[in-house]
């Protein structure tokens, strides 16, 4: 089962995809209404869309893609209560990828970055919770969700745009504090690789960018092994192509693990808060030399999540220096 959402009149509607059926939430009702109405009832959300109820007429997703009216495929009526959030080094050949982008002086398996891989695979997937701690970071709010479709906007003093093609768990905070999985959809963790690579202790100001997710969310167990394709396009013509695998066959951590190490905060378990926490690759054009163009298009597929992920790449004007008023 997969579910998404659609601009079908006045904001986002929900879908339920069965198959290759799908079917707009009865009333106009949103993802976001759904799993807080599966969450009170007790309900698993294929219980709570059998008692919600979808309209009768199909939907043709691939259509809405292309019209672009598909929207993020769920959101939170005020954006500052969604946060999007991720693990890095988190995948089997990551370690390479970053230690790439991060030559040290020293000998390449003494870089931070093969000491946290390393530290991954020893304690990343213990019998008994917790494990070792991911490198983790913050990318903002829902204020920096991008919908499906709609053009990543680096910022003007970004020294790169690269495109990460992740998995992505998505939660819902129950009343009682609880995080509740929703699903799993594919993730674009857009980033600064150039910024990152000048110094690692860049790496949080190379993580606040937009980001986006979708367009559907595969609900239930994600696959063991998740493989996909990550693909740049440059004026309609094929720049950079690449495989990606996912799941934890792939993974030096436990998804358990991850989750664990993300909602051990309070403040991560505040009731009705939304979470997109992306869980990490090993695979970026940024480490075989490509440098993107405002106007390149990314495309992140995968079978297991139904339709792709596409994204162009903008750039935002100079605002110039930032400046603070007193009151």
């Amino acid at each position: 089962m997969h579910l998404s959402q659609a601009m079908l009149g006045d904001g986002p509607v929900g879908i339920v995809r069965l198959g290759t059926t799908a079917h707009a939430l009865r009333g106009g009702a949103t993802i976001y209404d759904l799993a807080l109405n599966a969450v009170s009832h007790g309900r698993t959300m294929r219980e709570e869309i059998m008692a919600h109820g979808m309209e009768r007429e199909a939907l043709d997703l691939p259509a809405l893609l292309e019209a672009g009216k598909m929207a993020l495929p769920v959101t939170h009526p005020d954006p500052a209560h969604m946060f999007l959030t991720g693990t890095g080094l988190t995948h089997l050949g990551s370690a390479a990828t970053r230690d790439s982008m991060h030559v040290a002086a020293q000998a390449t398996d003494a870089t931070d970055s093969m000491k946290m891989f390393r530290m991954g695979i020893e304690g990343g997937k213990p019998d008994t919770l917790p494990g070792v701690q991911p490198e983790w970071f913050w990318k903002g709010t829902g204020a920096g969700a991008v919908a499906p479709g709609a053009p990543l906007v680096s910022p003007a003093f970004a020294l790169d745009g690269g495109e990460e093609p992740e998995v992505a768990g998505i939660y819902i905070i129950a009343p009682d504090g609880v995080p509740v999985r929703i699903g799993w959809a594919l993730s674009n963790e857009f980033s600064d690789h150039a910024m990152e690579r000048i110094n690692y202790l860049y790496l949080a100001h190379s993580k606040i960018r937009p980001c986006s997710f979708g367009p559907e969310i595969l609900v239930g167990e994600l696959p063991a092994h998740v493989e996909g394709t990550s693909r740049i396009r440059r004026a309609g013509k094929v720049l950079w192509e690449k495989p990606f695998l996912s799941g934890e066959a792939n993974m030096s951590h436990s998804f358990a693990n991850l989750e664990h190490h993300q909602f051990k905060y309070g403040l991560f378990r505040q009731p009705g808060d939304l979470h997109v926490h992306m869980f990490g690759t090993a695979t970026l054009s940024v480490a075989d030399g490509i440098t993107t163009e405002p106007g390149d298009v990314f495309e992140i597929e995968s079978p297991a999540f139904g339709l792709p992920l596409v994204n162009p790449l903008a750039a935002a004007p100079d605002d110039g220096v930032a400046e603070v008023r007193a009151l």
